[in-house]
Order: C-alpha cells, then structure tokens, then sequence
C-alpha cells in the first residue's frame, strides 16, 4: 500500500508569476547542520553562491540561525527578490517550516517564501520528478515521492533518535570505538589517537566528559567522521566496517521508503557524505543492488540547484 505523506510547506508573499516561474530573481538555500548554501537566480541563471553558518534551528539557537541568514541574504539578496525556496532538516511539521520562513521573510519584503525538507531538493537536483532521495551529511534521511503523488520518509529523527549512517552517527561511533578499546586494555589504534589529537586530549577516558560537554554538540562529532574516513582509506580495517554500516543503514532507509511507494528506482545519494565518500557509495550500491534495486545515483550537483525545478514545477 502506498504511504502518503506530505513533507511541510510554508509559502508566504505574492503568488508567483504563472506565465514564467522563474522569473526574476529566486534565492535557493539548502540548510544544513554544518552550514547555509544560498545561490541566487536571475531568471532561472545563478549570478551569486554563496555560503555561511548554519541557519537550522536545531543545530544552533534561533538569533544565531538568525544572524547567519542575515549574514548571507546581505552578499547574495539584494534587490527585488521574487522568491526564496528554502531546504532545511529537521522540517517535520507544518510549524517547522513556518517558524524558518519567519527568520526569512523580514530579509526579504515582499517575497514568496517556500519551505520544505532538503531532502526535496536533493531529488529534485538529481533530474528526477520521481524516486527516492538519500542524505547522508550531518544528519541521515530519505525522501521519497512516486508518480501518484504519494511521499514516504523514513529516518530523519535527529541524532538523538537515529540518523544512522551520518557524520555524527561515525562521530559517536569513533568514540565508542576509542571507548572500547580503553575498557578492554588495548593499546591506542590509528582511529583513536587521531581523534584524541583533533580533540586535544591525551587519553581516551577523557573522550567520556567531552562528549557530554555542552562546549561540543551534533556539528562537532560529526566533523570527527572524516578520521574514520582517513583511518579506513589507510587499511584500519573497524573504520572500514564504520564505512561499510553507513553504507547498508542508508540502503535500509531508500529500502524502506521505494518498498512504501511502490517503487523500484532510482535512488539518489547525496549529503557531505554521500557524495564524496567512495567506500560508503560503494556499500550503499552494494547492499541495494542485493535488494534488487540497481539505479542508484550519486548526486553530481550541489541540491541548492534543485530549487529551479521545484520551483519550474507544477504544483
């Protein structure tokens, strides 16, 4: 049976011009853990990229998001903006969407102001109107939407409920690993002792206070993942099968989400991770491809560049 489910959207500001979409000049923004990607368009052309903190509200308080939302819209918005689309994590009900677009909208007088989940931009940045799309990046989630209309989601809960396959879920895991190893009386590995010098520490038992310091969050560990990625491409063989559960965790959640739809392709891969980590692309294919499921893609273009076909789209 297929599931429907509609990811949130707010709009406010004029209606767009229906003879022409993209007419004049949109502002796209794909909000992430780590940072705020903004591109603007003049008529359907980017003429500015631009990138700053992040603007989500669930990795930093609301004056900062606030702050780095002005700090971009003051390089990439000026003039008459006809509209902002916005993609964001953590957009899970109808209030989410409507408490970003009221950070937004002062920015922008006037302008038609759409949000929604980012994991829409990443289909739509993948050329497909239909599919699933997959983050791996900060967070982990995946989106999906068939020929019906119909939309399924699967993970997305945060980091503290989920968000397997993430570059805080790697974070936590190196921790755990370091952990491990001090509690049964093994000697400090490659993995652990470059994660104690990015932290500035000289024992793994101090990995415990840190990780439950308010001086560090969800951005912080997940920036740890890139030790995992370095330790696994130097033969340490746990960052490897860190690598190789990112991998199927992200596989199970396209599963779930094409198996909810009625769908069998494609899949898109995208997110820091996604798209820039071979050996997580590599078991990602891998454990679709043993689910039968074998147009999988990795995203080729940043997912800001989605928002010219969302917004070219019928409704």
């Amino acid at each position: 049976m297929t599931n429907t489910q509609n990811t949130p959207t707010t709009h406010a500001g004029p209606a767009d011009n229906p003879a022409n979409p993209l007419h004049g000049i949109t502002i796209g923004l794909d909000i992430g853990g780590t940072k705020t990607h903004g591109v603007r368009f003049e008529d359907g052309i980017p003429v500015a990229d631009e990138s700053a903190g992040s603007s989500n509200v669930q990795n930093v308080t609301r004056d900062e998001a606030a702050r780095n939302l002005a700090d971009l819209f003051a390089r990439i918005g000026a003039g008459p903006v006809a509209r902002v689309y916005a993609g964001s994590g953590g957009i899970d009900t109808d209030q989410d969407a409507a408490a970003l677009a009221g950070l937004i909208q002062p920015l922008v007088p006037g302008a038609t102001v759409t949000v929604v989940h980012d994991s829409r931009l990443l289909l739509a940045a993948g050329r497909a109107a239909t599919g699933v799309a997959v983050i791996a990046g900060t967070g982990s989630a995946a989106w999906g939407r068939n020929a019906d209309g119909g939309e399924a989601r699967a993970g997305g809960w945060g980091y503290l409920l989920g968000d397997e396959g993430s570059g805080y879920w790697l974070g936590r895991e190196a921790v755990r690993h370091s952990l491990r190893r001090m509690n049964q009386g093994l000697p400090i590995d490659q993995l652990t002792s470059a994660l104690l010098k990015s932290c500035g520490l000289d024992h793994p038992n101090k990995l415990i206070a840190l990780f439950h310091s308010p001086e560090t969050g969800r951005r912080f560990w997940a920036q740890q993942a890139r030790h995992v990625v370095e330790a696994a491409a130097e033969g340490h063989g746990d960052s490897a099968a860190l690598l190789e559960q990112a991998g199927k965790d992200l596989a199970a959640l396209a599963g779930q989400v094409l198996t909810q739809l009625g769908l069998h392709a494609p899949v898109i891969l995208g997110g820091g991770l996604g798209m820039n980590v071979v050996p997580l692309q590599e078991a990602f294919r891998r454990n679709l491809a043993d689910a039968g499921v074998t147009d999988v893609r990795v995203l080729d273009q940043e997912p800001v560049f989605g928002v010219l076909e969302l917004v070219a789209r019928p409704a």
